[in-house]
């Protein structure tokens, strides 16, 4: 699409008209500023009185000023924009949940990506291992790491989480009809089960990554938690990149991790997009944020 004068309510753009430009900005962002979350893992069944392991978060990186990606590593460089160029815009879907015998599915990655650009990418949140008996499994390597599926007398350790985006999965408690472990988070590890889940107390998945950047602060890419006998297994949020839960039971099935995002900042200083799709637009002070909550393109000319 093309873009001439908008219209806005409130701080929502609503619609465009191509009318003059006269008074607008014309000088193209030279960068721009960015998060790209990855879905997150799907959470893993359980049988025969065991549990699964929650999903992990999807991996969060961040160029924004004063903010960080996962795995405690520091906001990365701005993203350098090219006049002509369309860059495309790709958001993971989050990993599915699965019952009985079987992991959860890893999510999907996010990435931007457009000529001269160095793609800039985040990894899907890895699955929670599945439980059972002596052959739960381990939890998927991921953004963050999917937790360990519980077993009887067996270690299974959590996923590992990727460098800059995120964190290990918690590891199954291996007494009886012990606990599977949390998923990581893209600033925290996913905790370890301790003791029989049948106690009433949840399996806290790592911590996410707050931002401000579409102007109040938002926690993403939060790991799934193990949640225990009775208590009530969610699917990790839409467009957070959170994992799914897990639980246990005979035939429990994991819960599916949340989709990813991508969100774009630019100044208002500076020449608004000529090429836009699939973004939500809003205007925060001196910022335009462009959200793609499913594919889309953008770019400058």
């Amino acid at each position: 699409m093309r873009f001439g004068e908008r219209t806005r309510s409130g701080t929502q753009v609503t619609g465009w008209t191509k009318r003059s430009t006269t008074g607008l900005p014309t000088t193209l962002p030279s960068t721009v500023e960015y998060v790209v979350i990855a879905g997150g893992g799907g959470g893993g069944g359980a049988q025969g009185g065991y549990y699964g392991g929650a999903g992990g978060a999807g991996g969060y990186r961040s160029s924004v000023s004063g903010e960080s990606s996962g795995g405690g590593a520091s906001a990365q460089s701005a993203m350098s924009v090219t006049s002509g160029v369309t860059y495309t815009i790709t958001v993971g879907a989050g990993g599915a949940g699965y019952g009985n015998q079987n992991s959860g599915g890893n999510g999907s990655s996010s990435s931007i990506s457009g000529s001269g650009l160095t793609t800039i990418t985040t990894t899907g949140g890895g699955g929670g291992g599945y439980g059972y008996q002596t052959s739960g499994a381990v939890g998927n390597n991921g953004g963050s790491g999917g937790g360990g599926g519980s077993t009887q007398g067996i270690s299974r350790a959590g996923g590992t989480g990727t460098s800059g985006e995120g964190y290990a999965g918690g590891t199954n408690e291996t007494t009886g009809y012990g606990g599977a472990g949390a998923g990581g988070g893209a600033s925290g590890v996913g905790a370890n089960a301790v003791g029989n889940l049948g106690n009433g107390a949840n399996v806290a998945g790592g911590a996410g990554v707050a931002s401000s950047v579409t102007g109040s602060s938002v926690t993403r890419a939060v790991g799934g938690t193990t949640r225990a006998a009775g208590n009530t297994a969610n699917d990790g949020t839409a467009n957070t990149g959170n994992g799914g839960d897990a639980g246990g039971g005979n035939g429990f099935s994991g819960k599916t991790g949340g989709s990813g995002t991508v969100i774009i900042r630019q100044s208002t200083n500076s020449k608004f997009p000529t090429t836009l799709t699939s973004a939500t637009v809003t205007q925060t002070g001196s910022y335009w944020v462009f959200q793609f909550t499913a594919s889309g393109t953008i770019g400058w000319s």
